[in-house]
């Protein structure tokens, strides 16, 4: 079994409450590959976590109940997901019994991340990739960083890993710690290097307001020591704002000929993208000029740790994506299924005008799942119908969970929908998934593409499409 720092001299047992959340059951499956016994509960128990956990030899409960806990409470840490709340009958026993519990990003911070290189990935669009990106760059570099990403990366088997190198790279999430630690996550991370994409107002169930994000990000910024780097878009205001409190360098990436890193001579292709920096010319294999402002940052890093131009390059063309951004999940009858984690209408929109550059005489179709905290409100109900009308044609399901949403704060699906309509884009609402399958059986025809945004695993619907057209290939 591969040694970790103990709060007391014993073997450890870790039960994870939430142990489906992607970044939760990334660090199980860190640790189970430690040697260490790991087990856990959830109510959302679905593929693709619960495939990997199950492959990884992880026992998950199903619901929460007093007794999926480990009997023994001398020698258990729980680990308490941020979803957990009080009056969940397994954290109540946690409470009752007293058994040691700390959140995730504490068992990153207090086992793992001092005395290293901690560079944290930041923003509300494009933590996952950037990260994935660097971590990929570091690892064709001969570095073998440890990392954790909050997705599947498809380079590697999991999305977080323990080595002895001296270099971690984690996405930094600014949504809060726990129930009973409300700061931001990435808060934990003792960070070296930090990289901001992008701030945007999200997380309307934790955040008031935008000026409440930058304040987190700013104590983020607090941290870096003088020896650090601070690493931000060249044209963005207000994180230009958010940096003046660094006492570490800040370099800016971007298009503008003020960038320290600037990137040029950007073109598309199927395959992916083309652009210039640093003097050399890379192929990044995903589309979208945001991914490529994501390499740009990740580049960006990359260089300031020493990694050679060239090697970058090259280490870029075998990048092979996250699971679940712009993932293509089938190509029948000359219709492609793509899934997509996508839920802020700036993500949704620079999806599908991603999309529109690998393909460009396709027709897109955008599905659409309102599922999480923020797009279950009606925070964005104004800028959805104009980011989804990016696409040829849209569909809206019904708000996930909405019971739990006052109606007076809810999404309103049906308005989108009649807000689309009007820019005279076919729009419809379906208000459950065999409608969203019928739905699309009548609409689609060879040459489109058809795109999920959802932050949960949408029914399963992705998949379900892929299979419903197999069948009736014959009639489409």
């Amino acid at each position: 079994m591969a040694a970790i720092t103990p709060f007391f001299a014993k073997e450890l047992r870790f039960h994870f409450l939430g142990i489906c959340g992607t970044a939760m059951g990334a660090v199980a499956s860190m640790l189970k590959d430690m040697g260490y016994v790991v087990g856990g509960s959830d109510e959302n128990v679905y593929p693709p976590l619960s495939t990997f956990l199950s492959q990884k030899g992880i026992v998950v409960a199903e619901g929460y109940k007093a007794e999926n806990l480990p009997k023994e409470v001398d020698g258990t840490l729980v680990v308490v997901g941020n979803a957990i709340k009080r009056g969940n009958p397994e954290l109540e026993a946690v409470l009752e019994k007293k058994y040691l519990f700390v959140s995730l990003p504490e068992i990153l911070r207090f086992f793992f991340l001092h005395g290293k290189q901690n560079i944290i990935v930041t923003g509300t669009h494009g933590k996952t990739t950037t990260t994935s990106l660097l971590v990929w760059l570091f690892e064709s570099a001969s570095l073998n960083p440890s990392f954790f990403i909050g997705g599947l990366p498809n380079n590697f088997a999991s999305g977080c890993r323990y080595t002895q190198s001296d270099y971690w790279i984690l996405e930094g999430d600014e949504y809060d710690t726990a129930y009973f630690d409300k700061r931001s996550k990435f808060l934990h991370y003792l960070p070296q290097t930090v990289i901001i994409n992008n701030i945007e107002y999200d997380h309307a169930d934790i955040f008031s307001s935008l000026e409440d994000i930058l304040l987190s990000f700013k104590r983020l910024v607090h941290l870096i020591p003088k020896t650090g780097h601070l690493i931000i878009p060249e044209d963005d205001p207000t994180i230009a704002e958010v940096a003046k409190g660094s006492l570490a360098p800040v370099y800016t990436v971007g298009l503008g000929k003020k960038a320290d890193f600037q990137i040029s001579e950007i073109t598309y292709e199927e395959a992916g993208s083309n652009f210039k920096m640093l003097g050399e010319s890379f192929f990044l294999p995903m589309p979208g000029e945001y991914n490529v402002r994501n390499a740009a940052m990740a580049i960006a890093a990359a260089t300031l740790y020493g990694i050679r131009p060239e090697l970058i390059a090259k280490a870029l063309k075998g990048f092979l994506g996250v699971k679940r951004r712009l993932e293509i999940l089938g190509d029948v009858c000359g219709i492609k299924i793509l899934d997509d984690f996508g839920h802020h209408p700036t993500a949704i929109c620079k999806t599908i005008q991603a999309i529109r550059q690998r393909y460009p005489g396709s027709r897109i179709w955008s599905v659409f799942e309102p599922r999480s905290n923020t797009t279950r409100r009606a925070v964005f109900q104004e800028e959805l119908p104009h980011s989804l009308s990016f696409a040829d044609g849209v569909i809206v399901s019904e708000v996930a969970n909405k019971e739990g949403i006052p109606p007076t704060e809810r999404l309103n699906p049906e308005k989108i929908v009649q807000d689309i309509n009007r820019k005279g884009i076919p729009s419809y609402f379906c208000s459950s998934p065999q409608d969203i399958l019928e739905r699309l059986q009548k609409v689609l025809v060879p040459g489109d593409v058809v795109v999920f945004f959802s932050n949960g695993s949408f029914y399963g619907l992705p998949s379900r499409l892929v299979e419903m057209l197999k069948k009736s290939s014959g009639s489409i």
